[in-house]
């Protein structure tokens, strides 16, 4: 294989960079070059394409977001807009395509193997919602970030005797409130993985406050519902003074943590490896801090993970 592709698609997530770098580093060390695909699949059917160099890469590896950028294409779910980006693949005598992105990504990576390109997925996420993985890149230093939010947030809720509610991402997936909760010490985690009681939490927060604890924070998914709602229902139900935040996109944004940027760095490498072995179809991941490769059908298929353990902790540890 002489010359390969890489792309990000879908959402940006801290440390992408990361993961470019190594792909770039580890296929020209390997006498590969490596075409940079600008704006994901959009901008593969577009012909944004340009060959990477060392100094485009070279001080990259902290840096958040994507140097290739990001977007949705419509146009790529159409049988037209695939061909179109495998004429251009064609085009530009690129052998193998490296995807950095979610499962709406991978999907495109998947339809494109099985029109014979050679794909290889890497999981930019950060939901951490790909299953076949225990950790996605960027998950970690989003988590980290709203751990930071939370500490702030409890400062000026502790001034007010207020209630907090804050709103992270997570459409499917609970993983950034549930993480950042249990490490934030947030009273109240809400997922869409597990039922709960509204009612329920606005007895608890009444009987906190007969007992003195006046400020609470209450962790919420998108996916489990808005954050404004809740803090309206709590406050009509009970007439606590509650505000609700939303922290939007700062969770993608800013430097990787030093695990984002080796997982990705890890993953990078073996995406370029299993091209040069001849392999492609699949996707890589990590598990018991093992990288893995899983055969991209399979990944998507498996169900999604909830670390219910971690939830039951949540519950024991704000229990009193």
């Amino acid at each position: 294989m002489k010359r390969i592709g890489v792309l990000t698609s879908g959402g940006d997530t801290p440390g992408m960079n990361a993961a470019i770098r190594a792909v770039v580093k580890s296929a020209r060390v390997n006498g590969i070059s490596v075409m940079g695909i600008t704006k994901g699949y959009q901008g593969l059917i577009e012909g944004r394409v340009h060959e990477m160099h060392r100094a485009e890469v070279h001080d990259i590896v902290g840096q958040g977001g994507t140097i290739l950028k990001t977007a949705r294409s419509k146009e790529f779910l159409t049988e037209e807009g695939r061909n179109k980006a495998i004429q251009v693949l064609k085009a530009f005598d690129i052998e193998g395509l490296i995807v950095i992105g979610g499962d709406g990504s991978y999907k495109g990576a998947k339809d494109l193997w099985e029109k014979g390109i050679p794909t290889i997925g890497l999981p930019g996420t950060i939901d951490n919602d790909l299953a076949y993985t225990d950790f996605t890149i960027g998950f970690n230093t989003a988590v980290s970030g709203v751990t930071g939010e939370i500490r702030k947030i409890r400062d000026t809720m502790e001034s007010h005797e207020r209630v907090g509610v804050i709103e992270v991402m997570g459409n499917r997936c609970g993983d950034i409130a549930l993480f950042s909760g249990v490490a934030g010490g947030a009273e109240h985690i809400l997922v869409p993985e597990v039922p709960f009681d509204l009612d329920t939490i606005c007895d608890d927060l009444v009987h906190d406050r007969i007992r003195g604890k006046l400020t609470s924070i209450i962790m919420i998914s998108e996916g489990a519902g808005k954050g404004e709602s809740l803090a309206n229902y709590i406050n009509a139900k009970t007439g606590i003074d509650v505000k609700a935040i939303v922290l939007g996109y700062i969770q993608r944004g800013g430097m990787p943590t030093v695990d984002d940027r080796i997982l990705a760095s890890r993953l990078g490498i073996r995406a370029v490896e299993l091209l040069m072995e001849g392999k492609a179809g699949r996707v890589v991941g990590i598990r018991n801090n093992q990288v893995v490769d899983d055969d991209i059908d399979e990944a998507l298929a498996m169900k999604p993970r909830f670390d219910k353990y971690l939830y039951d902790m949540a519950e024991t540890l704000t229990s009193l």
